[in-house]
């Protein structure tokens, strides 16, 4: 499983053409499932994201968390995260879970993070999604569970 984390001071997202939800400071959440990834990685990942302390205390140190500044999370499925790009100029998504592995690991994630009391805005697994926002930092942390679990 992989995220991509932005630390943000705002984010929108439109879903088929739709407003979809906004959040002011807090976590841009993109979500790649890879198709042998359980709700191990679900599970992991989402206290990971849940529990990240990225933002600035008052001497300039990252040591806060969501909780600690009041902020937002939204997550957004995104299989191009497993894009494969080595070969040629097109890439391949061979090796994204497919809907069946990858929307119940999605779910598993969302549930995960509110029982760590955050309610995320959520993009739409498979929709057409336009996502607005400020990176702040900019911070941008990439966390990819065969890494991280050692797979």
């Amino acid at each position: 499983m992989r995220v991509v984390l932005t630390r943000v001071s705002r984010a929108s997202i439109t879903i088929d053409g739709v407003p979809g939800g906004s959040i002011g400071k807090g976590f841009l959440v993109l979500l790649g499932v890879g198709p042998e990834d359980t709700e191990k990685e679900a599970c992991y990942l989402a206290k990971k994201c849940a529990e990240m302390r990225i933002f600035e205390d008052e001497n300039g140190k990252m040591n806060m968390g969501l909780s600690d500044v009041g902020g937002g999370m939204m997550v957004v499925s995104n299989f191009t995260l497993y894009a494969e790009c080595a070969k040629g100029r097109r890439p391949d998504f061979f090796f994204a879970a497919k809907p069946d592995v990858a929307v119940p690991l999605y779910e598993k994630f969302l549930s995960e993070i509110r029982a760590y009391g955050i309610e995320p805005v959520c993009g739409t697994f498979g929709a057409d999604m336009q996502i607005d926002h400020v990176n702040d930092g900019p911070v941008t942390l990439i966390l990819d569970t065969d890494r991280m679990l050692k797979k």
